[in-house]
């Protein structure tokens, strides 16, 4: 008998990874499709080539904003209400916001249901990293961890697939693959740890305990900091990759749908590499201190290749994709540092913040070209936040072995 339940505890929490890890695909598949079909969606509703990369700019920073507001959100309920109520909760918003996306004609209601979209998602990757995270045993999360991570990045991949084809129709794909997910997560259960803090008085999803202490904010803050570099090498290597090729003296344009593609894989594959790496040397700080110098080398390269071209410019972002392959390990770490009656608000507004972080580097990083040029501005940029990701991670502590059971004090540092 105890056999016999042990096998189904064993199912139901492989059936858990699976749910979570089939959430941040479409997590990543929502978060890039709009790069993708950019083009053919804003010509299609009216947008001239003129204001182009504007009106994109536009929408795309819609799309950061709700993120930001629902990995406050998201967070928020995942540690006043449960995670399952976040992942119930964001992927039915997300699935209604891109059926609605399929039907758009104006340049403003675009932008206002990619805002709505980015509020759904933004509680995927946290909420699901937290579950499993809750659930399986300090040995064994961190494998937990790296599936979602391996499994969700393939999305990027389903995305430029899609997108090759009507750019409506890549909205309704998004949307019903979040239905197919809703349904599927009616056999998840909720974590143990959350339902024990849950019948305590202890206060719960309160973010302001993330700021009234100043050892708990700084270990916050460094969460944060330690993944900036990983969305700049997507968010404006990659992206702004026809502009880079340009600089580099390229015969060819570059196509920044080719490079995020290639990326992604790499990043799913450097995602497997960073877990092993984690789980044999039983250290994920010195797995992100790998990863970081890695992702600096693989820059370097990108951005000293003259006259590069366009099968270069594929190898090297696949390069590029395992550097900044860390990003399950830096997620994990961000579940890892905090008790459990504010982890759920802390791991689902960390990646979305440095998501969001993109928004303040682009500025810097445009301050840059004016005087020293893209390329040069690239290395700047690059070595500036690489330093601050490794001072950061300098000051967290090794939270491998950490047993997860316990909360933070509302005033003190934890208990």
């Amino acid at each position: 008998m105890t056999d016999a339940i042990s096998a189904k505890a064993k199912r139901n929490v492989i059936f858990l990874v699976i749910v979570a890890s089939l959430g941040y695909f479409v997590d990543i598949y929502d978060l890039v499709i709009f790069s993708i079909v950019r083009t053919k969606s804003l010509h299609d509703i009216g947008v001239t080539d003129a204001n182009l990369r504007l009106q994109g700019v536009f929408v795309i920073n819609m799309q950061m904003f709700g993120l930001l507001l629902g990995g406050i959100i998201w967070g928020i309920i995942g540690d006043k209400l449960g995670r399952i109520k976040v992942l119930f909760g964001s992927i039915l918003l997300y699935s209604i916001a891109n059926f609605a996306n399929g039907m758009v004609h104006d340049i403003n209601t675009y932008a206002i249901i990619r805002f709505i979209a980015g509020i759904g998602l933004a509680g995927e990757l946290g909420a699901g990293i937290t579950l499993v995270s809750e659930t399986l045993s300090k040995e064994r999360r961190g494998y937990g961890t790296t599936i979602i991570a391996v499994i969700g990045l393939f999305g990027a991949v389903a995305a430029a697939v899609v997108g090759q084809f009507d750019w409506r129709i890549a909205y309704y794909v998004g949307g019903g693959l979040g239905i197919v997910l809703l349904l599927l997560r009616l056999g998840t259960f909720e974590s143990g740890m959350f339902k024990s803090m849950a019948q305590t008085t202890v206060s719960k999803g309160n973010m302001l305990m993330l700021f009234n202490n100043r050892k708990r904010f700084l270990k916050y803050l460094y969460c944060i900091l330690i993944g900036a570099p990983l969305w700049y090498v997507v968010g404006i290597l990659v992206t702004q990759s026809p502009e880079f090729g340009k600089a580099l003296g390229s015969t060819e344009t570059l196509s920044a749908g080719t490079g995020i593609l290639y990326t992604y894989v790499g990043i799913s594959i450097g995602g497997i590499f960073a877990g092993v790496l984690a789980q044999i040397t039983r250290s994920r700080k010195l797995t992100m201190l790998v990863f970081l110098v890695l992702s600096l080398i693989s820059v370097i390269c990108y951005l000293s290749t003259k006259g590069i071209t366009g099968e270069q410019f594929i190898w090297l972002c696949s390069f590029m994709g395992i550097a900044v392959g860390y990003w399950a390990t830096f997620v994990t770490i961000a579940a890892e540092q905090f008790g459990t009656n504010i982890r759920s608000t802390v791991t689902t507004t960390v990646p979305n913040f440095v998501r969001g972080s993109l928004i303040p580097i682009n500025f810097i990083f445009n301050l840059f070209v004016v005087h020293y040029g893209m390329v040069q501005s690239g290395y700047i940029m690059m070595f500036i936040l690489t330093a601050i990701a490794l001072f950061s991670l300098s000051q967290l502590k090794e939270s491998f072995d950490k047993d997860l059971d316990y909360v933070e004090d509302e005033k003190n540092f934890a208990s």
